[in-house]
């Protein structure tokens, strides 16, 4: 940066601007996109690559892993925002939590994913709110206290 004495020469001076980072594509030897999802206690790691549409989480098919149809929804709404439905094959692997923990972490997983695969979905995934990380967990418990926040019982006799 130029010697800047007085306010006539921060006038003139001119800074190299800082450009956006650059998001490349980042792909394995299989042509696949690796991520990790999570969502309060659950880790997702989730694979994608070009196929035809097939989601397999933990060896299974997604829709006998996840059975509510809510669960599947927020599964797919990654995909189905990036309008690449039937284009990718995703296979997951997701452990901790519950079901729904795990089907945003996997969620989480998958936008990532895509990101990696097609940098161009970013703007897109990230309107939709698919790549912010749900950073709402369980709050711990507390000393002299029968939860988190709730108080024992209290009784004058």
């Amino acid at each position: 940066m130029a010697d800047l004495s007085s306010l006539k020469d921060l006038g003139t001076a001119t800074e190299a601007t800082a450009s956006a980072p650059v998001h490349v594509k980042k792909v394995d030897a299989q042509g696949r996109s690796y991520a990790t999802g999570k969502r309060k206690n659950a880790v997702a790691r989730v694979w994608v690559k070009p196929g035809s549409g097939k989601i397999t989480i933990n060896g299974r098919e997604f829709a006998t892993y996840f059975a509510r149809p809510v669960l599947q929804m927020i599964l797919r709404q990654p995909i189905v925002a990036a309008s690449r439905d039937g284009q990718f094959d995703i296979v997951a692997t997701v452990a901790g939590g519950g079901l729904s923990g795990q089907a945003g972490a996997v969620r989480h997983g998958i936008s990532k994913a895509l990101t990696y695969f097609e940098p161009g979905l970013r703007s897109v995934l990230k309107k939709g709110g698919f790549l912010t990380r749900d950073s709402r967990v369980v709050e711990r418990k507390k000393y002299g206290k029968a939860k988190a926040r709730r108080s024992f019982q209290f009784s004058k006799r």
